[in-house]
């Protein structure tokens, strides 16, 4: 279960980082507003999977609550993701 949260992890901070730095930019600079529903909903959808992932394997992987804090804080900071996997999860495959 961990190795899926990984992924998910990967996906949910690869759509934020979508989101911020090509769709928005679509939709403000280039008047294109398409691509902000479509990655929005993605991301939305991953994002919600991720918490739910998170809440899951704190519970089986005796998380802290503090490593559990950390690890949802990181899904809503560009790149948080990809440093949570590195620092947190390191350990485990």
């Amino acid at each position: 279960m961990l190795k899926t949260f990984k992924f998910i992890a990967l996906l949910e901070g690869i759509s934020l980082l979508v989101l911020l730095f090509i769709a928005m930019p679509l939709k403000y600079w280039l008047d294109k507003p398409e691509m902000v529903s479509k990655v929005g909903m993605a991301h939305g959808v991953l994002f919600i999977l991720y918490i739910v992932m998170a809440t899951v394997l704190k519970n089986d992987e005796k998380w802290s609550w503090k490593k559990y804090g950390l690890i949802c804080i990181a899904s809503i900071i560009p790149f948080g993701t990809f440093v949570m996997e590195k620092k947190l999860l390191e350990s485990k495959a």
